[in-house]
């Protein structure tokens, strides 16, 4: 019987998570905030034949991965299932299929070992990628947050509470990058080809900065970007001439990440934190580091990044997340659905 109201909060708990929100299986173990293992099984090479994710193939990859991915995780980290204090798991946002396999999985697993099941929020844990990177990492920070479905400056005053500061008014930072390598022909996933096209060419192309004109609230708009992008390109091919791909990635990730590293900045310095955080799959962004690296240090700020392999999806980030949760006594009942959608 799966009965944990007796259940006593330890003060480094082993907790397995699992990640299973779009294209990846994964797992990892933590012990307290100190990483374990980490493991990934993608099905991104045979989504990428068809330009993007399709949810019944990225379903049926999770089925078929993810008692693999665990076992892997289990055995990278030296424990036993025994050792495991509670299971924590992504229940959305994402593709809800893809979703409900981790999250079977996980409460079959929480059920047979009798622990708590924690239900994370999946861009809640991008922001607990950081946490694993400097363990004695105390709020209160500036965290920027930069996916394809979420783009936000925020105040964090503690690991389980924040204050948005700033925010897209529309599209997000990851799917604008995702549309512009679609317009250039790269490949998917998106980000990654942008950026090491932009790398051979020159932001010589005056598109529109992502960063809204005229608005107290410092917000981001990446419609107008996206829109730019994609109108220059048809408009050269409707003329027959080649569009420089190089000049175009490195001309709109500028637009696009710029207005990105200048807020947060600006956020942390009239509100007098020291510390800057980031998450999402767009912290990956090599030029968006760099930016975001020497602007903090100017200004006399510690920053904060994550390891590039944390920035995207994977468990590590969900178990951490998980841990605030734990701390907290934040756990699930089994009777927890996936959802498509969460507010940030």
């Amino acid at each position: 019987m799966y009965d944990i109201s007796n259940y006593k909060i330890k003060p480094e708990p082993v907790i397995l998570g699992l990640e299973s929100s779009c294209d990846e299986t994964a797992c990892a173990v933590i012990k307290g905030r100190r990483l374990l293992s980490n493991c990934i099984i993608s099905s991104a090479a045979e989504q990428a034949k068809y330009g993007g994710v399709v949810p019944e193939i990225a379903s049926r990859a999770h089925t078929e991965a993810v008692e693999e991915v665990t076992s892997r995780a289990i055995a990278e980290a030296g424990i036993a299932l025994s050792d495991i204090d509670a299971v924590a798991v992504t229940y959305g946002a994402g593709l809800l299929g893809a979703l409900l396999v981790g999250l079977s999985f996980a409460k079959g697993l929480a059920y047979a070992l009798n622990v708590p099941l924690i239900a994370v929020n999946h861009i809640r844990g991008h922001l607990a990628a950081a946490y694993l990177d400097d363990l004695s990492l105390k709020p209160p920070f500036i965290t920027l947050l930069a996916s394809g479905g979420h783009t936000a400056i925020l105040k964090t005053t503690s690991f389980t509470r924040f204050e948005v500061l700033a925010r897209t008014l529309d599209d997000a930072a990851g799917e604008a990058f995702d549309k512009c390598a679609r317009v250039l022909g790269l490949p998917y996933p998106g980000g990654p080809h942008v950026q090491r096209a932009a790398e051979g060419g020159s932001p010589t192309i005056d598109f529109p900065s992502a960063q809204v004109r005229h608005s107290s609230s410092l917000a981001f708009s990446y419609s107008g970007l996206k829109t730019a992008a994609i109108n220059y390109c048809h408009n050269l091919a409707q003329k027959g001439q080649e569009v420089n791909v190089a000049d175009v990635a490195a001309s709109f990730q500028r637009a696009a990440i710029e207005p990105l590293v200048e807020n947060t900045v600006r956020l942390a310095v009239q509100s007098g934190i020291t510390t800057v955080t980031a998450g999402g799959g767009v912290i990956a962004n090599g030029y968006l580091r760099s930016r975001l690296s020497g602007e903090c240090k100017k200004a006399g700020l510690k920053l904060v990044l994550p390891a590039v392999k944390f920035c995207t999806d994977n468990a590590a980030m969900i178990a951490s997340e998980g841990l605030n949760k734990y701390m907290t006594g934040d756990f699930a009942p089994l009777s927890v659905n996936a959802t498509a959608h969460i507010p940030l």
